[in-house]
């Protein structure tokens, strides 16, 4: 006897629809199986089928050979102040203070390759390191600078603006008796040596020599160590002697200095200990030190009744200009500048000529110099035409230059040639027939300039450049050296840049 179950008809209706469902089920899981399979098989077919390219590298007029790709090496030393390096020597910046770090420059190991900027690769007599790789970055140095950065450039603006190729010849020259007087510590002579090793190195960055230049490296590397060191030392002041009330002449023109220096060695990539703390702390000092009457004082006195002189003020407005462009940050540099300017409009005349302290004329001071000064410093920071126009028509009119006589102010005329090219027109051409005649054929078979007016009495409201000493032979070749600078070191200023 078997027992067996018969199933109702709703039973055997799920039933077949359950197998229906797992045999559909079954079909797609097997299709997408062997679609998923055929992919693999593709994509395994593809790859087989690439033929693997070698790269290779060419290089023109060569042979194609496998080198080790040479990169530049950054060197890591720990220094107190180091000598004077050779040029073969990595050159390295190192203040006495208390950290004994000193980063120096990449050694670049590409002492024959050239770099294209402008219509020339001549970078201010010649670069070592230059080329791809080394961190050049053009767009670091302010437009009006960067015409002095091509030898091709600095003869093109001598062309155009009533300069000649013996313009740059006397510069170089110049800048070789600035080597050769060089003191082993990186500054000039024995008196005011701050401000005047401020001098000889604005000289040389006009002509857009660095610590990499192959020529005068080593002279701009000892002049910022020099300058470097003294602002650091003394929490951002730098004089010679801060006991004589005229330091402010030479913190001003040394702060301009290491603002034009770290403006130019970072676009060459120069990394210099330092320097960038340098020129914040001097910066700085230089703001915080403005008289309360918009100018500056001797000894930075700020609350003196004599309320500064716009001789000091010319080259203060001219540091926190290179202050300006080096982006750094100043605290309260647009009201010390804003505040300078009405300083330097309060002093000028009804003529156009401008005052020493205000608005009066001093005895045997003309007001053409102290015009100059003022025009100059307005036109850099494009405040009012009308003050730098009224005093360039006075300068075209009355301004004089005799080399070997009392009117041979080379401090006015320092001022006056980048005024006046500024201004332009018929009153540039006039000017620059009057100063170029007397500056070129006075420069000595040395490099270095003559005594003016004989050595003797000049009508300028300083004339220590005119005697036959070291001090003044040194001075007045760092003026006649801007002054011929004056073709390409700043295109004419609007203030805008």
């Amino acid at each position: 006897m078997s027992l067996h179950a018969t199933l109702s008809p709703e039973a055997q209706q799920r039933l077949q629809s359950q197998r229906r469902t797992s045999t559909i089920s079954s079909v797609i899981i097997a299709l997408l199986t062997i679609v998923f399979i055929s992919i693999i098989l593709l994509i395994i077919g593809l790859a087989a089928g690439v033929t693997q390219v070698e790269q290779i590298a060419t290089y023109r007029g060569e042979s194609i050979v496998d080198k080790p790709l040479i990169r530049p090496t950054v060197k890591t030393e720990v220094s107190r102040r180091p000598a004077r390096p050779a040029r073969s020597m990595t050159r390295v910046i190192a203040a006495d203070t208390s950290s004994p770090v000193a980063i120096p420059i990449p050694d670049l190991n590409s002492p024959h390759t050239t770099l294209a900027f402008g219509s020339d690769g001549d970078f201010g007599g010649g670069l070592a390191g230059e080329g791809p790789g080394t961190g050049i970055q053009f767009n670091n140095i302010p437009g009006v600078m960067k015409k002095r950065c091509s030898q091709a450039d600095r003869l093109q603006r001598l062309q155009e603006n009533g300069g000649s190729p013996e313009c740059e010849t006397a510069v170089v020259n110049a800048l070789r008796w600035l080597k050769k007087t060089q003191n082993p510590d990186g500054s000039w002579v024995t008196g005011q040596k701050v401000g005047m090793t401020g001098l000889a190195l604005l000289a040389y960055l006009g002509h857009c020599e660095t610590a990499q230049s192959e020529e005068f490296g080593e002279s701009v590397l000892g002049a910022i160590t020099y300058l470097v060191d003294v602002s650091m030392k003394n929490n951002g002041k730098m004089a010679t002697d801060f006991k004589d009330d005229h330091w402010c002449y030479e913190h001003a023109i040394a702060t301009y200095a290491l603002g034009e220096a770290l403006i130019l060695t970072r676009a060459f990539d120069e990394h210099l200990f330092q320097l960038e703390e340098a020129v914040q702390a001097s910066g700085q000092f230089l703001i915080n030190s403005q008289h309360r009457g918009g100018g500056w004082d001797y000894a930075y006195r700020e609350d003196s009744q004599r309320g500064g002189d716009l001789s000091i003020v010319g080259w203060h407005l001219q540091a926190l200009k290179a202050c300006k462009h080096t982006g750094l940050e100043f605290k309260n540099l647009r009201n010390c500048a804003k505040n300078a300017l009405a300083y330097v409009e309060s002093c000028q005349l009804p003529s156009g000529a401008m005052g020493y302290s205000g608005p009066v004329l001093n005895g045997e001071r003309d007001g053409t110099s102290l015009a100059a000064v003022g025009a100059l410093s307005t036109q850099i920071w494009g405040a009012s035409s009308r003050v730098s126009s009224k005093a360039c028509r006075f300068i075209d009119q009355k301004m004089t230059f005799t080399w070997n006589t009392a009117d041979s102010d080379l401090y006015g005329h320092y001022y006056a040639t980048q005024a006046m090219i500024n201004h332009g027109g018929d009153a540039w051409t006039r000017y620059n027939a009057l100063f170029i005649n007397q500056v070129l054929p006075n420069q000595a078979a040395d490099g270095s300039f003559k005594p003016v007016a004989k050595g003797g009495k000049v009508n300028a409201p300083g004339s220590s450049f005119a005697g036959s000493n070291p001090f003044a032979t040194h001075y007045r070749t760092c003026l006649a050296t801007l002054m011929l600078e004056v073709y390409y070191r700043f295109l004419p200023a609007t203030g805008g840049n």
